[in-house]
């Protein structure tokens, strides 16, 4: 599903600065895998990078078979909706939609209508009955099931969440990690979680720790 081979990706700038360098990952269809690392070492960029939202200096990412340095960016922008699903740690849900309608934007995204997989999805996450809310109305928790209710609804082949519990407390964050897990296990899907809590990691089938040294299995 994922493969990163000799990776390497540094900023220019008055400060230039390295992330990683000759980093190599494989993630398998199914798997649930963490990156786990102090905080400003490069987790969210390595996400962005398996999104192709960041370009590489070097190395290759193949990602359900593509790979990047074969495509332009509007062709990446339609691997990420088709699939991909996403999960932030600021939730990004969007404060004039309701519950219901934020679920649905990837399927909108893609041309398609589907209120019942949506309304699914929405129960699938403990929310049947808050269609209509507002965010305004939704706890901390409630809008990360929001979040993952929409980065599953179109069965993404590959999820990817970033500190997705960084907000919660820890029984939310209990419950949220569970969700994820059941959620993309039953999907078949590929997940990597980026974090620092080593509760969250804990749940994982692998885990990888990032450093300015590069990657490496941890137990």
């Amino acid at each position: 599903m994922v493969e990163l081979r000799h990776v390497s990706k540094s900023f220019a700038g008055p400060a230039p600065r390295t992330s990683f360098g000759h980093l190599a990952l494989d993630v398998a269809p199914g798997e649930y895998v963490a990156i786990v690392g102090a905080s400003g070492v490069g987790k969210s960029t390595l996400l962005n990078v398996i999104a192709g939202l960041e370009r590489v200096d070097s190395g290759t990412v193949t990602v359900d078979g593509v790979d990047y340095a074969t495509r332009d960016d509007d062709a990446l922008t339609v691997l990420r909706r088709d699939r991909m699903g996403f999960v932030f740690q600021a939730f990004h849900v969007l404060p004039q939609l309701s519950v219901e309608q934020n679920v649905a934007l990837p399927l909108l995204l893609r041309g398609v209508s589907d209120a019942s997989r949506v309304r699914a999805m929405i129960a699938a996450v403990g929310l049947a009955g808050r269609e209509a809310s507002t965010p305004r109305e939704l706890s901390g928790g409630e809008l990360q099931r929001v979040a993952i209710a929409r980065a599953l609804v179109g069965e993404p082949q590959l999820v990817l969440a970033d500190e997705p519990t960084g907000n919660l407390d820890p029984e939310n964050a209990r419950q949220v990690l569970a969700l994820l897990r059941q959620q993309t296990k039953e999907r078949g899907a590929a997940a990597i979680l980026a974090t620092h809590s080593a509760q969250a990691a804990a749940g994982c089938d692998r885990r990888y720790r990032l450093s300015a040294h590069g990657i490496e299995t941890v137990p």
